[in-house]
């Protein structure tokens, strides 16, 4: 998205909504409709073309570094495609998952997110709680609470969409749930995870993690249908044939089956991930490790945030919530050569 384009997007929302957008209570005044907002013609035009409707379900994805979220909706194959891309204006803390209370990470991992979670009253506009901690978190002793997608463009752990963007991703979700689903899965990674991010990134603390977070998407993507997740161990498991556990979270992992509708599909994707991890490492494809100062912002903000600057920013993004750390948003990462001896080796899978 250009900065012209994004610039003339806000604009035009603060311009026609100066009311709505000017709420900063958490408790939504009489008359207060923003929650009943209706899709976008131009989402419904979208949707329309790639053979979906407003009531099919939707899945969404958040990429941290990106600083990007996907909405997925099924469409008449009964597989999922991608809807709509939407720029993140702000997420706080470094790549890596959330643990404790006040550490200002963003969540990473696999959250389900129910009707009782939409917020219609959020002083962030409007907002969904991703439900972390997780049965899996829960289970490692992590802690937090109310850690939101929501407006504004603003985190102390949650993803910051603007009021514009989370506007239609709430319409979304409320018309998924009027429609029959009953929950929507979001998966939050810290990264794309393709084959040249996980080589870039095998050297991380983290990396036995993401290895697992991988496999995740990687049943996504072969399959285009949301994994089922079961928690063992100190890990996800994703796509467990019926019969297979009890799976506890915290508890060893037993023995088990990839359901048989995935498990071909998955396992040919895997394969060819891991080939081509291996081949990148062997060609000398450097270990990385960044640090952030506070997060990101995607940079189509970051343009508009250096032309116009955080105050007229702010009004034109949430007109009274001011950006957090807009200093800290404009600065890149501090990317610094990990060294090589920590070597990618064995199964993506390996819980480490």
């Amino acid at each position: 998205m250009s900065v012209s384009f994004a610039f003339r997007r806000v604009r035009r929302l603060a311009l026609a909504g100066l009311a709505a957008l000017a709420l900063s209570s958490c408790v939504v005044g009489e008359g207060d409709d923003r929650h009943l907002q209706p899709i976008p013609a131009a989402l419904q035009s979208l949707m329309s073309g790639k053979g979906m409707t407003q009531a099919d379900p939707i899945l969404v994805r958040i990429f941290k570094k990106e600083s990007e979220l996907e909405v997925w909706k099924r469409d008449r194959s009964g597989r999922y495609a991608l809807l709509k891309t939407y720029p993140m204006c702000r997420w706080s803390g470094q790549l890596g998952p959330k643990t404790r209370e006040g550490d200002r990470q963003a969540p990473e991992g696999f959250y389900t997110v129910t009707a009782d979670l939409m917020n219609p009253r959020s002083q962030f506009h409007l907002s969904y709680n991703l439900g972390y901690p997780n049965p899996l978190e829960r289970s490692q002793g992590f802690t937090g609470s109310a850690l939101m997608v929501h407006g504004a463009c603003t985190s102390a752990g949650c993803y910051a969409m603007t009021d514009d963007g989370v506007g239609e991703l709430y319409a979304l979700a409320r018309e998924a749930f009027s429609g029959g689903q009953r929950d929507f899965q979001v998966q939050a990674f810290p990264f794309r995870m393709t084959a040249r991010n996980m080589a870039a990134y095998r050297a991380s603390p983290h990396i036995g993690f993401w290895r697992n977070l991988k496999e995740g998407y990687d049943h996504f993507e072969a399959t285009r249908r949301p994994p089922r997740i079961a928690y063992c161990g100190r890990r996800y498991v994703f796509d467990p044939a019926d019969g297979s556990g009890p799976f506890v979270a915290g508890a060893p992992c037993p023995a088990y089956e990839v359901e048989a509708a995935s498990r071909d599909l998955v396992a040919a994707l895997r394969s060819r991930e891991e080939a081509r991890i291996g081949e990148l490492v062997a060609a000398g494809t450097p270990a990385l490790s960044y640090t952030y100062r506070d997060g990101g912002m995607h940079e189509s903000f970051r343009r508009l945030l250096r032309q116009v600057g955080p105050e007229r920013m702010q009004q034109l993004v949430s007109a009274k919530v001011a950006i957090s750390n807009p200093e800290a948003a404009l600065a890149d990462p501090y990317a610094a050569g990990a060294s090589d001896a920590a070597q990618y080796t064995g199964s993506l899978g390996a819980a480490q």
